[in-house]
């Protein structure tokens, strides 16, 4: 955001939940000669906090609270405010991972994270069964383009459609080359309720162990 005289601050959104209604408010931060004033922006009532922070993205831009930077030459993203939100999007470890290892692990489950099923094949699993040959990968829903919660951008939309459609064939192929190699895929959308999921998944492991054992 501008804040006068040249000088430009990185701005992030952060969410905060009331305690007593559940109901989810968005504000505006950023960092200013040591201080971390905050603007409210509004009330935000998607599923996932990706939605939800991307609510908070639109209301600071309709609010006329962000300014762009010039972006760097040869830059893949529309503006800088749109490239800072992508880089900071977690590739691992996200929210819904860890919910959904938590409880793979209380029933029982051991498994690797991060890992390559295979190790000649450059593709990471989110959560990997070894011995039964499970590879489980959670996927995003705006990256990987889930069919109930995709929203394609408006801004350099021909970018971000085949970035997308790039995702999905990747994925694809994925699933294509590990069933090749004897393993069993899994995939879970982060919208998804991670008890369900891991009711699947442990579902999946377990009769994949006993096929093996037997």
């Amino acid at each position: 955001m501008d804040l006068g005289e040249g000088r430009f601050a990185r701005a992030s959104v952060e969410l905060k939940v009331l305690p007593d209604t559940r109901r989810i408010r968005a504000y505006l931060r950023w960092s200013d000669g040591g201080k971390s004033p905050a603007r409210y922006l509004g009330q935000v009532e998607h599923e996932t906090r990706a939605a939800n922070l991307a609510e908070g993205w639109k209301m600071a831009w309709e609010k006329g609270l962000l300014a762009e930077e010039p972006p760097a030459e040869g830059s893949w993203a529309s503006s800088p405010s749109v490239r800072a939100v992508m880089r900071a999007n977690r590739s691992k470890d996200t929210r819904p991972e860890l919910r959904l290892r938590s409880l793979l692990h209380k029933q029982g489950l051991r498994y690797r994270v991060a890992a390559r099923p295979l190790p000649d094949l450059r593709r990471t699993a989110d959560v990997i069964f070894p011995k039964p040959k499970i590879a489980v990968f959670v996927d995003g829903c705006y990256w990987h383009g889930c069919p109930e919660h995709l929203r394609e951008s408006h801004k350099n939309a021909e970018f971000w459609h085949n970035k997308i459609e790039g995702n999905r064939a990747r994925d694809a192929e994925t699933d294509r080359l590990l069933g090749e190699a004897g393993w069993t895929v899994v995939r879970v959308w982060e919208h998804e309720d991670p008890v369900t999921a891991c009711a699947r998944i442990e579902k999946v492991v377990r009769e994949a162990s006993t096929a093996r054992s037997g």
